[in-house]
């Protein structure tokens, strides 16, 4: 994908800041060579796979008839799309191993990013692994192992280089003057394939908030845009340049939509406070991308989300009434998938509605019992719970996809009363419900109220404040039967005649 001289799509311009923003792709790799071009006069081996001199492994995955130049960034061909659909880019993989060597831990995260590209609707064609002490400030790799990625994409007409980790906006630069093509890191895959996926307009607002402030460190000027403006009319000086005046513009966009982010976060809190009026207990799902929660969610409620065998197939939350076993309705909301090395600029834009979980009685943490690491699964959505303040909550561990997998009982012993179960085909699933409506009574206290008929007031708070289980008429009273929390138990202190603890 290219951008125009300047970094925007000029018919697609925003009216109110003039510019308009693509993919992270676009947005990653932007630049233009300069004058002197890639350095097509250094050598260096080209490898055609197997092992390089330094023991880096660099193995082709096959090789396309076709020829095409991709749609990430500067040295892509023009589209209108996050990713042009029409071809898949041919991409290679890299990534970086420091002590102490993982070379299993680097290749599971290779494994992630191919389906991350695959989502994002390119195909990986060779996957290269260079072995450092440290990353290199300049090209993160070393300009020697960058020439020969460069040697390598030439000889399988690739598109992009996409790698593992976040690249600085310098490495990011540098890598392009080398490799001669683009050069984007997993943040801006991740990214674009959050462009393409948002459909509602906070989704979409939170999204081009996280694309711009990726963007922003990442200006440079490009031949003619840095050129400088002619200056006002009366005034003296060169006035300013086009990468001024593209910043200028980018922050201000930026700041526009931080204020419309904080309206929604506003009508989240009103929500908030509508929810507890009402009582309700809410349970959270959250988990892994593609771990399963939309499925699950669907086959509670019929909810009718989007739910595919992909990559951050859910990007908004989704809120439906649920009744548990014991006739108890509880609000459940399915949330966005995390991923390990969620790009921070997402975590940050996404924050309103990754707060839901802070407002969860219940999180219900769904995991991909087929993973190839759970485990690891289960420790990035805990790093995400704990950069949004919600890995305090109360959490039931839920075992997905158990037609397919078991979890491993390493795993499974760490979690108290885990369930295991399949959203697809159902099974444990009433498991899930019992044990979701086990935790829930035990924050509640069940209390028993004898409350006179002229009290009808008294009665009607009641089924505000608490969940009412029973209600019997009696000869001089209505005994209502009620779980309330115990914040609300002393409003109702002179009418209750049994209970007031917590109760299993």
């Amino acid at each position: 994908m290219t951008a125009g001289s300047d970094g925007a799509r000029p018919d697609s311009a925003r009216p109110d800041d003039g510019l308009a923003f693509g993919s992270a792709a676009e947005i990653g790799a932007g630049y233009e060579l300069g004058p002197d071009g890639p350095h097509g006069d250094e050598s260096g081996a080209a490898p055609g796979g197997g092992e390089d001199v330094d023991g880096d492994s660099m193995v082709p995955a096959g090789a396309a008839d076709d020829t095409h130049r991709g749609a990430f960034g500067e040295f892509g061909a023009t589209t209108q799309a996050f990713i042009d659909r029409a071809f898949r880019e041919r991409i290679i993989l890299v990534g970086a191993s420091f002590p102490p060597h993982d070379n299993q831990l680097v290749d599971e995260h290779l494994d992630e990013l191919a389906r991350l590209i695959d989502t994002a609707g390119a195909d990986e064609v060779a996957r290269v692994v260079q072995r450092r002490q440290t990353p290199d400030p300049a090209t993160y790799i070393g300009k020697g192992k960058a020439i020969e990625i460069r040697d390598l994409a030439e000889s399988l007409d690739c598109d992009t280089v996409v790698f593992d980790d976040e690249l600085t906006p310098a490495q990011q630069f540098n890598l392009e003057k080398v490799l001669g093509r683009t050069a984007i890191d997993r943040t801006a895959v991740i990214l674009d394939i959050f462009a393409q996926n948002a459909s509602s307009l906070e989704g979409k607002a939170q999204v081009e908030l996280a694309l711009l402030r990726y963007r922003l460190p990442r200006l440079r000027g490009r031949g003619r845009a840095m050129s400088q403006q002619g200056a006002g009319i009366g005034t003296r000086g060169p006035g300013e340049t086009q990468l001024e005046v593209d910043r200028r513009r980018l922050v201000r966009r930026i700041h526009k939509l931080e204020a419309q982010l904080r309206d929604v976060a506003g009508q989240r809190e009103t929500q908030r406070k509508a929810r507890h009026r009402h009582t309700l207990r809410h349970v959270v799902i959250v988990g892994y991308t593609n771990a399963g929660k939309s499925t699950l969610l669907n086959r509670l409620t019929d909810a009718g989300v989007l739910a595919e065998d992909r990559l951050f197939a859910t990007l908004d939350p989704t809120t439906r009434r649920l009744a548990l076993p014991g006739g108890e309705s509880v609000l459940l909301t399915d949330t966005v998938g995390f991923v390990r090395k969620l790009p921070h600029q997402l975590v940050e834009a996404f924050k309103s509605t990754l707060e839901i979980a802070n407002d969860a009685d219940l999180i219900v943490h769904v995991v991909d019992a087929s993973a190839v690491d759970p485990e690891a699964e289960i420790e990035a959505v805990h790093d995400v719970l704990r950069a949004i303040g919600a890995d305090d909550r109360p959490e039931l561990v839920a075992f997905n996809k158990c037609d397919l997998s078991p979890p491993p009982g390493t795993v499974r012993d760490r979690f108290d009363a885990s369930v295991v179960m399949s959203a697809a085909t159902g099974e444990g699933v009433d498991a899930l419900l019992a044990e979701v409506a086990r935790r829930l009574r035990e924050l509640d206290a069940l209390v028993t109220l004898s409350i006179p008929y002229d009290r009808g007031d008294i009665a009607a708070a009641a089924h505000r404040a608490g969940q009412v289980v029973d209600e019997v008429a009696t000869d001089g009273a209505l005994r209502v039967q009620v779980r309330l929390a115990d914040t609300e138990i002393g409003r109702f202190e002179p009418w209750v005649v049994d209970g007031g603890a917590a109760s299993d």
